[in-house]
């Protein structure tokens, strides 16, 4: 038997990194599972490769249309829905004083609105099928800042807030509210938001780390898969942090 037997789950950006490695995770552990992403090829090229376990669905995360649609298609398509995991995402970098105001919106429309409404239009579901989770992608430029982040750090300190307000609100209803803390993650994402696409050499800043290394999106995915499952059932409202060891330190850390 898998960790999912018999659920439900719906993933944003999910056809590519962090979202993907969740999806087949999910399969893996026999979830059926709704992948939302608006990068379409990739989206349908992974829901070919899993199956009928899965779908792929265009969802532009900031729009609560899309969101509307996406839940009822979802629970139309497979029954119900169990699992929401909010992982769209993307990253900006640049000074306060250079961040203009509409890379500044963009950020938190996809980090901060995308993740406000998934949840607020997937708790009616969740409640139909009596209870469930729901896993929160921040990261941890949510627990400390960094440098030439502030729109993305901005909206993963909101994503950590907003995780904590509907945990409580929603643990009467058996839904669990967890966020998770990814640190330095060998994604797409990066890569684009430091070169443009092109291969960066992030060596110098994995010497900082206690592990030495960048993590796997698949490491991320067994943490969002262990609280999606039942084995997570006393845990909500928490921070869960997969790092390498970035967050154990300080600034006058010499090593």
């Amino acid at each position: 038997m898998g960790d999912l037997d018999g659920k439900v789950a719906l993933i944003t950006g999910a056809a590519r990194g962090q979202g993907a490695a969740a999806a087949r995770a999910f399969v893996r552990e026999g979830a059926r599972v709704v992948i939302a992403d608006v990068s379409d090829d990739a989206g349908k090229a992974l829901a070919d490769e899993l199956g009928e376990a899965a779908y792929y669905r265009h969802l532009d995360v900031s729009s609560e249309d899309d969101w509307t649609s996406a839940v009822a298609d979802a629970v139309r398509t497979f029954g119900a829905l169990h699992v929401l995991v909010n992982n769209a995402g993307v990253l900006h970098f640049s000074a306060v004083a250079d961040t203009a105001l509409a890379d500044y919106e963009r950020v938190v429309r996809i980090n901060q609105f995308g993740c406000f409404l998934g949840m607020k239009t997937a708790i009616p579901a969740l409640k139909a099928a009596g209870g469930g989770s729901i896993v929160n992608v921040s990261s941890v430029e949510g627990l400390a800042g960094m440098p030439f982040t502030v729109a993305y750090a901005s909206s993963k300190f909101a994503i950590r807030g907003m995780t904590k307000v509907a945990a409580l609100e929603l643990g009467p209803d058996n839904i669990r509210v967890n966020s998770v803390h990814p640190g330095m993650i060998d994604t797409k994402m990066v890569q684009d938001a430091i070169g443009g696409g092109a291969e960066v050499d992030l060596s110098p800043v994995t010497k900082k780390l206690a592990l030495r290394r960048m993590g796997r999106s698949e490491e991320i995915a067994e943490l969002v898969l262990f609280l999606a499952s039942d084995r997570s059932s006393y845990c909500t409202g928490g921070e869960f942090v997969a790092d390498g060891g970035s967050t154990a330190t300080h600034a006058l850390n010499i090593s």
